[in-house]
């Protein structure tokens, strides 16, 4: 295989250990409102009460779940890499993906820090490519990490012959 090839491979850096807590809170915030209206309703409407808290109480214990469990594994799962000649992502939980984008083939380089994000001190790198199959995500990096990556691949993008096409 020459020096230049790129290959499907294992990508090499986790992820920050924040994302966790990161992905916690995410999904959190989408468990809470529900579990929240479900049981302000219950106590509201005594008649509905069955109908309304007993939902309310399995939402909240599989939120629970979901949020201390599922990210500790999506974790261990989530793996990134740079190269000098390609993007390597694995993602996934259920359906794993791993993504192969050569420099050669990046047109764009983004940088987004949400608010949860911000508050964690993370970002996502997201690198548009040439591609059919959409863009390359690197998420839940340090938002230095994340800068520093982004400038790495700004740098090596532009040294990288070819026309993204």
């Amino acid at each position: 295989m020459s020096e230049g090839t790129v290959r499907l491979r294992p990508p090499r850096n986790a992820l920050d250990r924040r994302a966790i807590a990161w992905w916690r809170w995410q999904w959190a915030l989408v468990f809470a409102p529900a579990v929240f209206v479900l049981a302000l309703l219950g106590l509201l409407i005594p008649p509905a009460a069955v109908w309304l808290l007993v939902p309310a109480a399995v939402l909240a214990l599989a939120g629970a779940v979901w949020c201390v469990v599922l990210p500790r594994w999506w974790f261990g799962l989530h793996r990134w890499e740079v190269t000098e000649t390609a993007v390597y992502v694995r993602s996934g939980f259920l359906w794993q993906e791993w993504r192969v984008a050569p420099l050669s083939r990046v047109q764009t380089v983004d940088t987004l820090r949400g608010p949860l994000q911000q508050r964690f001190g993370l970002a996502t790198v997201t690198v548009t490519t040439a591609s059919a199959r959409g863009a390359v995500k690197l998420s839940g990096l340090d938002a230095r990490v994340a800068a520093d990556v982004a400038e790495r691949l700004t740098e090596r993008t532009d040294a990288t012959p070819g026309d993204a096409t």
